[in-house]
This record gives C-alpha cells, structure tokens and sequence, in this order.
C-alpha cells in the first residue's frame, strides 16, 4: 500500500493559486511555464514518423534522428550506483496516481509497455505545447508518454528546462500533474544537483500530500543533503523514521553531509543508529568519516575512527586502495601524533618487514576449534537444509566412508575443481590438481559424483584409475551437492587439514547461529582453504596456500596492519588481499 494520500483534488491553477499563499510570485513561477524560455522552432509536421515494435521516434527527411542521442554526463560511478538502488525503491505498482493521468485498471500494461521504449531518445532543447501534442499523438503507446519520456530525460541526463517543458505542458493540459512525474522530475533535478529546483517540488509535495512514499524520501533527502540547507535532510530523515526504516542511501546521505559541515558528533550518531538497524554501510560512506576528520583534534574523534577500523576487523572488510590511502593520510594528519604509514607485502612467515611486528596466527585454539566443529556439525551438517541436498542414507554411508580413513590432509571438491579451465577435459583438470598436491605424500580425499564413473567424453575411465591410486574417491548421487560432505570430512581430520574449493561457502556461513561462530568460521576458513586458479590458457594450475597468519585488520595499539584490495569489486571470505598497509606511531 502506498504511504502517501492527496489532501485534496487540487487543479493546477488552484495548486499554484495556494502555493502563492506560501511563497512569492517569481518562486511559484519558477518551476513551470514562467521559467521556460522557448526557442523559434519549425513545425513538427516537417517530420514523418516511423514505427517499430519497439519505439516510435520522429525522423526528418533526410534521415535524421530529431531526438539526436546524446552522451550521459560524467556521474561518479558510486553516486550513479547508490542513484540506480534508490530509484528502485519506487515500485510502479504501489504508486497512486492523480484523477488525470487514468483508470487503474490500465496501469498493470502500462508498466509492462514502458519497458518497450529503453530507446527513446528526449528532445536537446524545450518543446511548445503544440509539439509535445504532436509528438505524443505519433507516440506508440500515448498514455505513458510522459513517463517514458522522463524516463529517457534520467536516462540521457537531458537539460531541466527540456524537461521542465514537458511539465508545464501536462500541468496545462490535464490541470494537475501525476505523482509519479513530479517524483521523475525531482530525480533528474537530484540527478544534477539543481538545489533550487528540488526545494521548489519538496513545496509543492509538501503542500498536496501528507505523506511520501520511501522514493521520494530518498530523492530529496540526498538532493537536500548536497545543499547549503542540509539541515532539511536530517528533518525529513526524523519523519521518515516515524513511518518505517529508513534506507541506508538515507543514512549515509545525512552522515555525508553532517561529515562535510565537521559535524562529526552528529555524523556518529547517525552512524550507530544505522549500524543499530543492522543497515551495512558502504565503504564509501566509511571512508567519508576519514576524509572530512583530516587533522581534526580529540580523543573521542579518534576513538570513534579506531571504532571503525575494529568495525572492519569484525566483519572481515578489505578497504580498496582509495579508502585506504583515506586512512593512511587521517593517520598522518593527527596532531601531535606522529604516525607513518608504509605500503608493504607481509612475509611468508607473518612477519611484517617494515616494522617487524609478528601478525596474528590464523589458527584457532583448540577450544575454539571444537567449539566450531561442534557447531557447524548441529547447525551446518546435521541443520534443517541438510537432507534437501543429499539423503540420511547417502550421508551415513559417508560418515562411515570418512572414518574408516581418517585423517585426511586435503580435501578436495571434485566437480568444482574440475571446471577450473572450460576448454579442458574436466577429469584432465582434477587430474592435475591431484598430482600437484599429492607431492609429499598428502593423504587425498577427492569428492565426486557418479557421472565420473560413466567414461564419457568428459571423464575417461583410464584417467579415473589413475587419479584413485593417489586420491581416495567418494562418489555421491548427482543430484546431491558436496560442500556439507566437505566439511564434515576437513573438520573430522583435525586442524591440520586443509580444503580445495572454489565456492564462497557463504550459506553454510549464514547457517551459523550467532556472531561470534560466524566470526570463527571465516577465520578458519581464510586459514584452511587453499585457493586455486589458472594462469591462463594452456598454463598450469596456480595453488594459493593458505596463510599461516590472519589476514584482517589488526593492531597492538601503536602499530595498526591493514589488508586492502586495489580494486572495488567485491572479496569474499576466501579471497584475501596480498597487501598491506602498515601504520606505526614514532
């Protein structure tokens, strides 16, 4: 159900009328026709029209487009981003429309026939009233047309007065203009940062409806934050909070612009509150805290940014290099307290060679150990999910399989190995992760499926036999799925025992039942699995070994060590970076 409901049926002049009761004339004018200025233009009927399944778009004479295609502006890639999941947050079929765009009963094909029109290309300059009628009257599917068109205006990022046009044009036409097209308008206005513009539409919003829906929040939240009157944001962020969660885009919004204004009390408070919601926050919104707190003074600052770094610790996040680089000069930038960072590579050993600090074992205790053993057993292998992917026939057959050959020194996921090279006969990949690491006498467990057994193109029996001289093989069914049988098998052998895979494992993570397990469980599957990859085609396998020390933020208090990435594609638990920056205080 939508969240907002219209105060009244206004018509567009009464509209106007009572928002001069608010506002001075020259305001109430800005935002439609007053402002507009219309070019000499020839008559649209110049143009033929040609249609196609999926558009209808006016062409001139001699062939060219009259909405020529134009190159998106150069929005951040983050803000583009967080824009596109906002924008989602306004659901086509829980919005309501005002008496003049139509009957509900045509919305559910409207929806569906907008997606027709991706295409569309906007006009570069405003149209008169006569040519936005004719353009529509020509158009496919007249009664979206203005909201494929504002669509095609987000899109292409086109000049407000062109869409503002358009407004002023179904203001005049229908005597009142729909809430989703004021909504498409405020988007393109946030879009490009027209602060005035955004302020202008919040009025009229204000003034029509007692209530937005959470697209709208988030729109003029993050228009109003960019602005000198931010302190608006954090207003509308209080009223949202009154009808539902706010978003984390909300959030970090407001944290942004508190950060901006050195309000970093307040900045805090947001973000606790967020973190309280259990809403993630972005790195983006992270590293804000340390770019706007360069050089400030105070220990609950800097309590609070320590805060942080431990919030990654926790949660196993790995900075890219810009927000590293963020905290690296926050460190610097202290006063008085003379701290030097070193970008460097951590020692085979977990030995740091710059400030010869030891880092953390990646090996858990033998009471943690078993207390995860214990766990993964209930929650994990013996939970609800089990049985949907094997039986309690197969995995007893299995538990027996397992020890009456304990231990295993590495267990390996067959079919997940197997497909590490595509252009490559699958038995010829697992065949050569075998012999790699069964050099030393490595006692192998290989978990396979029965279709390995049927001497296929892709599995040759000759090369079966071979690989179960030097591995021992448990075949299960082949609808089954393998990852419960691997860890049931890697913790059954002790801790020495390492695994092969290249899956995440992030739902048998998410199985564990409370924080301080899935803590356990990441860190000793960053010590335990061995990550393997091709170099490349017709190169060998490359085996990853895993780390002897622990690879997440830590710290001895005058000294922090901080793994990043160089990109901002995302790591997952297995995935740790091979970087390091190193922090000292002198």
């Amino acid at each position: 159900m939508a969240l907002f409901s219209q105060t009244s049926q206004l018509g567009f002049q009464a509209l106007l009328w009572k928002c001069r009761m608010f506002w001075p004339v020259s305001r109430c004018q800005q935002l439609f026709a007053g402002s507009v200025n219309f070019p000499n233009r020839e008559k649209v009927s110049y143009f033929r029209f040609m249609t196609s399944s999926s558009t209808t778009l006016p062409v001139d004479s001699k062939g060219t487009g009259v909405f020529p295609t134009k190159k998106r502006s150069e929005i951040d890639y983050e803000e583009e981003k967080e824009w596109n999941e906002e924008n989602r947050e306004i659901p086509e079929g829980k919005l309501h429309f005002s008496s003049s765009v139509g009957a509900p009963k045509k919305q559910f094909s409207q929806v569906l026939s907008r997606h027709k029109f991706t295409n569309v290309q906007p006009p570069e300059k405003p149209l008169q009233a006569e040519e936005w009628n004719r353009l529509k009257e020509s158009f496919q599917s007249p009664e979206i047309f203005e909201e494929v068109m504002f669509n095609s205006m987000i899109r292409c990022n086109s000049p407000i007065d062109v869409a503002k046009s358009l407004l002023t044009h179904v203001a005049k036409s229908d005597g009142d203009i729909a809430y989703h097209l004021l909504v498409k308008y405020l988007a393109l206005c946030v879009q490009q940062g027209q602060t005035s513009e955004i302020h202008d539409v919040y009025d009229i919003m204000k003034i029509r409806f007692k209530v937005l829906e959470s697209g709208a929040y988030s729109l003029l939240i993050k228009g109003l934050s960019n602005s000198d009157q931010w302190r608006m944001a954090l207003t509308l962020l209080e009223e949202v909070k009154q009808l539902m969660i706010p978003s984390r885009g909300n959030y970090e919004s407001c944290i942004k612009a508190a950060s901006r204004h050195q309000e970093m009390n307040l900045a805090f408070q947001l973000y606790h509150e967020m973190l309280a919601k259990h809403l993630v926050p972005t790195s983006d919104v992270l590293q804000a805290f340390f770019d706007f707190s360069r050089g400030m003074k105070g220990a609950e600052l800097q309590k609070q940014l320590f805060g942080i770094l431990l919030y990654l610790r926790e949660n196993q996040i790995y900075p890219h290099k810009t927000f590293m680089r963020s905290i690296k000069l926050w460190f610097e930038s202290i006063p008085g307290g003379n701290w030097r960072g070193h970008l460097t590579n951590i020692k085979d050993s977990g030995q740091c060679p710059v400030c010869n600090h030891q880092l953390e074992d990646s090996n858990l205790t033998e009471e943690e150990y078993k207390g995860l053993r214990e766990r993964i057993i209930k929650d994990v292998i013996h939970g609800t999910d089990t049985f949907r992917k094997t039986t309690p026939q197969e995995f007893e057959a299995f538990q027996t399989f397992v020890e009456n050959r304990l231990p295993f020194d590495i267990v390996i996921d067959g079919l997940n190995v197997s497909h590490i090279k595509p252009r490559k006969m699958q038995c010829e990949n697992l065949f050569e992760a075998v012999n790699c690491l069964a050099k030393g006498n490595a006692r192998l467990l290989v978990l396979g499926r029965k279709h390995m057994l049927s001497n296929s193109p892709n599995w040759k029996r000759e090369v079966m036999k071979e690989m179960q001289n030097k591995a021992d093989f448990f075949f299960a069914e082949n609808i089954s799925e393998d990852d419960t049988f691997l860890l049931y098998a890697t913790l059954r052998s002790g801790k020495h025992c390492k695994f092969v895979t290249r899956d995440f494992l992030r739902d048998h993570k998410a199985c564990l039942s409370d924080s301080l397990t899935r803590h356990l469980f990441r860190k000793w599957q960053r010590g335990h699995q061995i990550v393997i990859s091709s170099s490349g085609e017709g190169k060998r396998l490359k085996f990853l070994p895993a780390f002897c020390y622990d690879c997440v933020v830590q710290t001895t208090g005058d000294t922090w060590h901080i793994p990043y990435k160089d990109a901002f594609d995302e790591k997952y638990s297995y995935e740790v970076p091979r970087k390091w920056l190193c922090i000292q205080q002198k």
